[in-house]
């Protein structure tokens, strides 16, 4: 029997090439074929006629490797950036070898990327993977169980540790959404503040009690306060932010008790639902809001450039009401959505507004404004109708709330 020793992984779509550059086994090729998200159309296309000619050399980085080891640390974005000077061209690098790829949603630690320059055109193959001086198969015995192969993580977009925290905690509600969730009304022992292990009572509204059917646990977030998202440039309210505190788990639903009163009567009484604090990020108190555990799902990120033109401001910095910028890895709001058309994996390049200052060569002192540059870069991650949440990719000098953000170039 032979059993590849071949690394499985799942990625997204961003440099193509990369993944085109390995023959996979037929369980793998079966998985990019079926399983694997698709690429859009349009970055076909541009793969498709990259592919007729190769990448002009003046598209490559300055300091593009003629050679590079994936690591099992390595980002998609990180090794496009190393032969790409715009790293959201994935389709280019893609393009450099679609012969060979048939879905690029593959990548594996230990290839080695060439990188070859001829007639003033750039394109990749692959080389021998490291540690191999043959294919890599090994003959396994029938009655042996010679070594036990183990699925390993594959090669992200970005690292997923910059984005899934991101992805628990902000929410998008319109003004009523955060009013109308259930509420936390008690705690045991008069407690005023709650945190992880702590015992709670919430209850639903009138038409929507509080259940558990049994047939799952039922988690929720919990969230307080709803601020508002005002367009930086209208002032318009574009949506409210609620704050992110923590995970309770219902416990026991809301039901109807009757009580014996203190002249003998006899009353029916609500007994709100059970909840037990799982995770706290902040103290909870009374009054804060549970909405549902939306179920987890696998997103997939192909950072590309829109191809449709975006003019748009960032809203807030998230975290923090008081944070005047935004460095690396933090998210921002931004005043676009998915009714602007934007997408998970959307680059945007934020601009830093060119100064006004007065012309001193100038006798008149005449006012002028220096041109708008680029400050650095954000990757869209998260769509609501009119806000987006964006991860700050690369960044000079801080992101602030007003930056105007536009199509990469």
């Amino acid at each position: 029997m032979m059993t590849h020793l071949m690394a499985k992984s799942t990625l997204t779509p961003l440099v193509g090439a990369l993944m085109a550059l390995v023959a996979l086994p037929a369980w793998a090729q079966y998985q990019d074929q079926y399983q694997s998200p698709p690429v859009p159309a349009a970055q076909v296309q541009v793969a498709d006629e990259v592919a007729k000619k190769g990448v002009p050399l003046s598209e490559l980085a300055a300091k593009a490797p003629d050679k590079h080891v994936v690591q099992p640390g390595d980002t998609l974005w990180a090794i496009s950036a190393l032969f790409l000077k715009s790293p959201w061209h994935w389709p280019e690098l893609w393009g450099m070898n679609r012969e060979e790829i048939r879905n690029p949603h593959r990548i594996y630690p230990g290839q080695i990327l060439l990188l070859e320059r001829k007639d003033g055109m750039a394109s990749l193959r692959l080389g021998r993977p490291v540690g191999s001086g043959e294919p890599l198969d090994v003959h396994v015995s029938p009655r042996t169980r010679y070594a036990v192969l183990t699925e390993s993580t594959g090669l992200p977009t970005l690292r997923p540790s910059l984005i899934e925290p991101f992805l628990a905690e902000p929410l998008i509600v319109d003004e009523d959404g955060l009013r109308q969730a259930p509420r936390i009304v008690a705690a045991q022992e008069g407690r005023v503040m709650l945190t992880q292990g702590d015992r709670a009572y919430a209850r639903g509204p009138h038409d929507a009690p509080l259940l558990d059917d049994q047939a799952r646990e039922k988690t929720f977030r919990i969230f307080r306060n709803a601020t508002p998202l005002k367009d930086p440039i209208t002032n318009e309210v574009l949506g409210y932010e609620a704050q992110y505190v923590g995970k309770a788990l219902l416990v026991r639903s809301e039901s109807m008790a009757d009580v014996e009163e203190r002249d003998g009567s006899k009353s029916t009484t609500l007994v709100p639902a059970t909840i037990d604090i799982v995770h706290a990020k902040e103290e909870m108190r009374v009054g804060d809001r549970l909405l549902p555990e939306p179920e987890r799902v696998l997103r997939v990120y192909t950072p590309r450039a829109p191809l449709a033109r975006v003019d748009g401001r960032v809203v807030s910095i998230y975290g923090s009401a008081s944070m005047a910028n935004a460095g690396q890895n933090q998210a921002v709001v931004i005043n676009r959505g998915s009714k602007d058309g934007l997408e998970l994996g959307m680059v945007l390049a934020v601009l830093k507004d060119g100064a006004r200052l007065p012309d001193k060569t100038d006798d008149a002192r005449q006012m002028i404004k220096l041109p708008d540059e680029r400050n650095g870069l954000l990757m869209v991650f998260r769509t609501f109708e009119r806000l987006s949440y964006a991860l700050v990719l690369e960044i000079t000098d801080g992101v602030r709330v007003g930056d105007r953000l536009t199509n990469p170039r």
